[in-house]
């Protein structure tokens, strides 16, 4: 089904909001996928913040020039889908995620912070943890030491108390 001009006009105009609310973009071949995996993709997609999206690859260059996406223009052809997420990792995870179990989805590119990724660049931005975690993680370092230092003092206190009399 072809689009007229208007059509094309507004689904560039959406995609371009997207890229320019969106830190990453993943592009997948999905060539020989099921409808329904397709679903459970998009449905996983969703949850996790991704706007996942089969384009045009003209419409979809269109869209992303003149943004940090633009440099991997050169490489938006054949049936892909697109991945933009506001989540510098969403998109890559939920993409790479899914081509563990489905080896018909092939992750082609991505971009992050307007540099080109490969597919092991995808596959490595996936791996890293998600900001939730990495502030969890910060927080459990920064807390370590104090911890540490109110068990001591629990500790010496305890000790101290034992060593006294008790007062009649």
């Amino acid at each position: 089904m072809s689009l007229n001009r208007s059509e094309k006009e507004a689904v560039i105009v959406d995609v371009t909001s997207l890229a320019a609310k969106a830190q990453t973009l993943v592009m997948a071949e999905y060539r020989g996928i099921t409808v329904a995996d397709m679903t459970k993709l998009r449905s996983e997609a969703r949850s996790k913040g991704v706007a996942l999206s089969v384009l045009k690859n003209t419409l979809a260059r269109r869209a992303v020039a003149g943004s940090s996406f633009e440099v991997v223009s050169d490489q938006m052809t054949g049936p892909l889908i697109y991945g933009f997420s506001e989540d510098a990792v969403a998109a890559a995870k939920v993409v790479a995620d899914f081509a563990k179990t489905n080896d018909k989805l092939v992750i082609r590119a991505g971009v992050f912070g307007g540099k080109a990724l490969d597919a092991n660049g995808v596959k490595q931005l996936a791996s890293t943890p998600t900001k939730e975690v990495l502030l969890a993680q910060l927080c459990g370092l920064l807390m370590s030491p104090i911890s540490r230092t109110a068990v001591v003092l629990g500790a010496l206190a305890a000790k101290k108390s034992e060593g006294e009399p008790a007062a009649a």
